[in-house]
């Protein structure tokens, strides 16, 4: 069967096999009507879309020479002068003709939009968010169709990762459901209904005042980033916790529901809300006080999703232990008998695909600190921060997606920039201002999400700049990125960016 995939990189597949859909404008043009959903696209529409501003002379044999090409691949066995069927004229342009079953993105959609029991919720929408294999369309982000639509599915997919741990917590799988609910809260901090689940499904596990925490933490975000109070649906629920309110338990399951909640229980041990990747994070501890390292593994013994593989009492102990034990990230203390934590993160970080390094500081005013920084570590923690501010931090580290710990983090790097320091990248003539507009909302401690709404443009098209720009740069990581936008006089410290 034909199948279209643009749920990640864009592909046509022949039972499976791609087809060779030529180059990025000729497969624009199928990603285009596939966009379309069925209905037909005028081939001067076709044309402004493929070459915003000034289309080529020949622009109209140019598109008719594309979709000649990618019928001949769409259906290698039709006869010359037959009909085609799945690329098809319909005047004044063209349309695809597919069943919905044949293209990924109206699979996902029609999932998304159906309505039904929680357990068939549940399956239905596990199924349909394994269908991402990436962000939508990102070969075309550079056109604004692309870009548009591609912002709408990520939309529809944060709305079926809530729908699903919605009928998840109605199925009595709120333990399971915390760790990944913490990473969407933290990945996506505007969105109410992603606090909300997370506080009723700690509120479910017997963990009131971590329930009543996260939306403290709600509240503090909304205000410092839109000025604005908790919704209605949240102060009720703020509410009702204070009250413990009968309402907030899970009601008594019939022998019916017991069955999908047993179902969904060995569903959600093997996927992630996310349907995106592994759901536990394997960490390493550094540090050369036992009671810090005891510590740090009662947290992360108590918390879903996270491994403890290790233990080391200093530098030389931790990169045997990465080594030995490939973890995603490291928790690593910046003074350390034998090898410290810094020259110790310097020779993590320069291995093949090495893990996140998180440095660990007691007071945050360690010259080293800002040493690591340009090192590449991800940032840091306080080593007296509460438990679910080191599980968030772990969280966003992994993510890639924002410094740790901004408090500490961006107060060192005002405090240090100026320096002179030879491994600085050089001058950033050579950026647009769009790169240098980026650096700066980078620098000013913005995620990905809160400068997608800054810049009015996809949340995946600012991953994709901020990694394009680290490697124009040979930087390693985020951190690196703000120490360069300070050092190069880009931003100022105390200051928004000049």
């Amino acid at each position: 069967m034909l199948t279209f995939r643009a749920l990640g990189p864009f592909q046509a597949c022949h039972g499976g096999d791609p087809v060779d859909l030529g180059g990025q404008r000729q497969m624009a043009v199928l990603a285009r009507l596939l966009v379309a959903g069925g209905r037909a696209v005028p081939v001067s529409m076709l044309i402004d879309e493929l070459w915003p501003g000034e289309p080529p002379a020949q622009a109209l044999s140019t598109v008719q020479g594309y979709v000649s090409r990618l019928r001949r691949a769409l259906e290698p066995g039709r006869a010359p002068r037959e009909e085609a069927e799945v690329l098809v004229s319909a005047p004044p342009g063209y349309a695809l003709r597919a069943a919905p079953d044949q293209v990924d993105t109206w699979t996902f959609e029609r999932a998304v939009k159906a309505t039904g029991e929680p357990a068939e919720v549940w399956e239905r929408l596990g199924r349909a968010l394994a269908l991402w294999r990436g962000p939508a369309l990102a070969e075309f982000s550079d056109l604004q169709w692309a870009a548009t639509e591609a912002g709408r599915l990520e939309e529809l997919r944060l709305v079926a990762v809530e729908r699903r741990a919605d009928a998840g917590l109605r199925l009595g799988q709120s333990g399971a459901l915390v760790a990944d609910l913490e990473a969407h809260a933290s990945a996506h901090p505007l969105r109410e209904e992603a606090w909300r689940l997370l506080a009723l499904a700690l509120y479910r596990s017997g963990r009131q005042g971590d329930a009543l925490g996260a939306l403290r933490r709600a509240r503090t975000l909304l205000r410092e980033e839109l000025g604005l109070d908790l919704g209605p649906a949240l102060q009720r629920l703020e509410s009702d916790m204070l009250a413990q309110a009968a309402h907030l338990d899970l009601p008594p399951a019939s022998p019916a529901a017991g069955e999908a909640r047993d179902a969904a229980a060995s569903a959600a041990s093997t996927a992630s809300v996310e349907a995106s990747g592994p759901r536990t994070l394997r960490v390493v501890v550094a540090d050369d006080q036992a009671l810090v390292r005891t510590g740090l593994r009662v947290v992360l013994d108590s918390e879903p999703g996270f491994q403890l593989v290790a233990e080391a009492e200093d530098g030389e102990q931790a990169i045997a232990a990465v080594r030995e034990t490939s973890p995603d990230v490291v928790l690593m203390d910046i003074q350390m008998p034998r090898l410290d934590g810094l020259t110790a993160a310097r020779r993590i970080l320069a291995d093949d695909a090495p893990p996140k390094v998180i440095m660990m500081t007691t007071f945050g005013t360690d010259d080293n600190l800002y040493a690591a920084l340009r090192a590449g570590v991800s940032g840091f923690v306080l080593k007296t921060s509460a438990p679910e501010q080191l599980i968030s931090a772990m969280r966003a580290a992994q993510a890639g997606d924002a410094l740790i710990d901004p408090a500490v983090t961006t107060r060192l790097i005002a405090a240090f920039a100026g320096r002179a320091d030879p491994s600085v990248p050089p001058a950033l003539a050579g950026l647009g201002d769009t790169d240098l507009d980026l650096m700066k909302l980078v620098a000013r401690g913005l995620t990905n999400r809160q400068i997608a709404a800054t810049l009015s443009v996809p949340e995946h098209s600012v991953a994709q700049s901020v990694t394009r720009l680290l490697d124009h740069l040979g930087l390693h990581d985020r951190a690196q990125l703000v120490v360069a936008a300070y050092e190069s006089g880009l931003v100022n410290p105390g200051g928004p960016g000049r």
